[in-house]
């Protein structure tokens, strides 16, 4: 379907206004938390919507993944519950602690024990 380049524009803005909501809600809940020195940041956090990717095969087994900052999420935003965006926040919170450290303890000690995997796990579950 065809849309004007105005409505095209007021889609994007409803889009906008919806992800800034889910990230402030999950923020808000990540707030509680104590796990690093300081608050994350979101202000240059996105959320992606890339139903591609989760179609390689590394990525198959996720619903959502954080990468440089950004959320990837494999169904639409109004899909996602926001446990999986407290989920991919806290990696990006981890990322703003150390990102090199976060990304190579994948690389020592897998992904399911991974104590980056087991707080965000946490996280989610101690803010319900």
């Amino acid at each position: 379907m065809l849309r004007t380049r105005e409505e095209r524009a007021a889609l994007a803005r409803a889009r906008a206004r919806e992800q800034q909501a889910a990230l402030a809600r999950a923020k808000a809940r990540l707030d509680r938390l104590d796990f690093h020195p300081t608050p994350v940041d979101t202000r240059r956090t996105r959320i992606w919507h890339v139903p591609w990717l989760f179609r390689a095969p590394w990525f198959r087994r996720f619903h959502g993944y954080e990468a440089c900052g950004q959320i990837l999420i494999r169904r639409p935003l109004e899909d996602v519950s926001d446990d999986l965006i407290v989920h991919e926040l806290c990696h990006v919170w981890q990322e703003q602690h150390g990102r090199l450290r976060m990304w190579l303890s994948y690389l020592r000690r897998g992904y399911q024990h991974n104590p980056n995997e087991v707080e965000a796990r946490r996280a989610v579950a101690e803010t319900r």
